[in-house]
């Protein structure tokens, strides 16, 4: 998409969104980015905005020519209510303080929760069967999103975040808190947070969308295999077996794979292993 001095709004900008500014800033684009707290010290060509989403007197956006918005806004706590306030009511209220005259491209961050357990490979045209809260809500968003702004709007529904950083998993095997499933059919699926933003970037400017991709790598490993193989290079024992109470479910990302985009990251186990080389 070759837009005349694009705009990107970054609301929710956390570690995904951040990467995601810093690559549009990389390209010359106007950077907005609202976060509740702000850095003291980011980059120069981002323009940072304290702002709570869920407030409508914080978000004085009218004036703006924004062409591009990224929604990666996380909750305060893994609640009900906290996700409402984000999902919907935030949503809501950002989409009522857009000017949308100028507006090309909305991509909201959503999550494979949406999905139930399959023993079928799911993809975007399974049926959504959300079984927590979280999904249910981020479902309703989604929903929300696409009646407000139809031909604009895509959903990204990213699977399990790690990198730098985000090595709980790890440091879980190495205190042996980690759990293995017994059922062979519970895989882990898993996207490199390097890769969730260069997808982010890439739907921001891809020609044609369609309205939802699955975010993930092209290798899902049953959730034991994986774990025993990163116990192993952590010289940790291998995680003990436990019966888990919800099916499991594996993802394709075809999709997003047939729309131009490639990878850096395609196996979960070969780049866990380089952070574990690295340190993590």
């Amino acid at each position: 998409m070759n837009a005349e001095n694009p705009t990107l709004l970054v609301a929710g900008a956390g570690d995904l969104g951040l990467r995601v500014a810093q690559q549009a800033a990389d390209h010359q684009w106007t950077v907005i980015a609202l976060r509740r707290q702000p850095p003291h010290h980011g980059r120069a060509d981002i323009e940072w905005v304290q702002a709570d989403l869920s407030q409508r007197a914080d978000l004085r956006l009218k004036h703006r020519p924004i062409t591009h918005v990224v929604y990666a806004a996380t909750p305060d706590e893994r609640t009900s209510e906290a996700y409402e306030k984000i999902f919907i009511h935030g949503l809501q209220q950002l989409i009522a303080a857009l000017s949308l005259d100028h507006l090309q491209r909305f991509v909201f961050i959503s999550s494979t929760a949406v999905y139930g357990p399959s023993t079928e490979v799911l993809d975007e045209n399974s049926r959504a069967d959300p079984q927590g809260f979280n999904g249910k809500t981020l479902l309703q968003a989604e929903q929300l999103l696409a009646q407000s702004l139809a031909s604009q709007a895509i959903s990204l529904r990213l699977s399990g975040l790690y990198g730098p950083h985000r090595t709980q998993l790890l440091e879980r095997l190495r205190q042996g808190k980690a759990y293995a499933p017994i059922d062979s059919a519970h895989y882990a699926n898993r996207i490199h947070i390097h890769d969730a933003a260069r997808a982010v970037w890439h739907l921001l400017n891809i020609a044609a969308p369609f309205p939802c991709y699955i975010g993930t790598d092209s290798h899902p490993y049953p959730l034991a295999e994986l774990y025993d193989e990163l116990a192993k290079l952590l010289q940790a024992p291998p995680p003990p077996r436990k019966d888990y109470a919800e099916g499991g479910k594996r993802l394709s990302n075809q999709r997003l794979l047939n729309s131009g985009f490639t990878l850096e990251h395609p196996d979960s186990l070969v780049a866990y292993a380089e952070l574990i080389k690295q340190g993590s």
